[in-house]
């Protein structure tokens, strides 16, 4: 067991990730993108400052069956040390699961029965330093919670309950995503990883429990097309460079930052390369933003009053641009001087 006295930081941390949830396993394939930091730099102690991490993750783990879930077993008896609980999938309702589970990681050693995700969830959530849901499955349900869906499927806050509070006195951190962008997860991982040192503040998160600084901006406020928007200046069809909203584009109500940071290394991100936003990081995804590629409620509205003085904006942008767009008239190679310039002293 390794940790310091609370106040003075952790040294030593476990990060134990499940993606047994309803899940693809879409967010850890994701994150093994992330340039800032990496995985690699996180585990192998290359970022200054951050705790020695243990990560156990199946898809990253080299070890395989009883192996790899010993470290989960020593952590629900107590015995693991501080750790942070990953969990990627949304959580199932196996209060309704008949006869058989929704979904199990492991057996039970002493019944041999599977252990289940969400009794994985009421050994581990209680004892973890810090509880982190990765992707819109495990936020908020995601695409295994829709409308008639047969399994109960909810997010981990709401599996969890709205009060709960880690060991490290922390609600859950959320950050969604379908899947997650790699370097929001990261960053957000680092910043837990130095509050757990000692070396950071809470980390501050929204109503949705989001990381803040991620997530307070609409996709619309980021957007390389939002200037068309401003302008009434619609798409019509998906080869076109201009704002999507007219073709099924949710970026001005839905908080995510992708157009500013790009998916990989800053390339990407849905508008940047023609896609529409559908809504993927918000607690209503997707039912509430369906049909996808429809025109979003109110942006009929929205548009015809941004077209109606767009117009003018443009036509009077057009303008000054071509005044601008040309060189003054005094640069020339003639014999005078015609930029105005008035010498204090005559030349005698």
């Amino acid at each position: 067991m390794t940790g310091t006295a609370q106040g003075t930081g952790i040294d030593e941390i476990h990060i134990l990730w499940t993606s047994e949830g309803m899940s693809c396993d879409g967010d850890s394939v994701s994150v093994t993108a992330a340039t800032l930091p990496s995985v690699e730099d996180v585990v192998l102690g290359l970022v200054p400052g951050l705790p020695k991490v243990h990560l156990h993750n199946k898809l990253l783990a080299v070890e395989t069956g009883a192996g790899f879930m010993a470290a989960f077993h020593q952590a629900a008896r107590g015995e693991l040390g501080p750790f942070i609980l990953v969990m990627e999938g949304s959580i199932p309702n196996e209060k309704i699961n008949g006869d058989g589970y929704w979904t199990a990681m492991g057996n039970d050693p002493v019944t041999g029965e599977p252990i289940t995700v969400n009794e994985w969830l009421d050994r581990l959530a209680p004892k973890a330093w810090a509880v982190l849901a990765i992707g819109t499955c495990a936020t908020y349900g995601g695409i295994h919670a829709m409308a008639g869906n047969p399994t109960g499927c909810m997010g981990l806050a709401d599996y969890l309950g709205p009060d709960f509070r880690s060991a490290g006195g922390l609600p859950i951190v959320n950050v969604p995503g379908c899947p997650v962008q790699p370097d929001n997860f990261m960053e957000t991982l680092t910043w837990l990883l130095y509050q757990a040192a000692g070396l950071a503040p809470t980390i501050p998160l929204d109503q949705q429990l989001r990381p803040t600084w991620l997530f307070g901006k609409t996709v619309h406020e980021s957007c390389d097309r939002a200037g068309y928007y401003e302008q009434g200046d619609f798409a019509r069809d998906y080869n076109s460079p201009k704002c999507q909203v007219r073709i099924g584009c949710w970026g001005p109500v839905v908080n995510c930052n992708v157009p500013k940071r790009g998916w990989m290394d800053g390339i990407g991100g849905c508008p940047n390369v023609g896609g529409i936003c559908i809504g993927c990081t918000m607690p209503g995804f997707p039912d509430k933003f369906m049909p996808f590629m429809d025109e979003p409620p109110g942006a009929t509205l929205s548009s015809v009053a941004s077209a109606t003085y767009g117009s003018l904006i443009r036509r009077l942008r057009g303008i000054t641009n071509h005044a601008v767009n040309k060189e003054p008239k005094w640069h020339h190679n003639r014999p005078e001087l015609t930029s105005g310039y008035q010498p204090r002293w005559p030349r005698t």
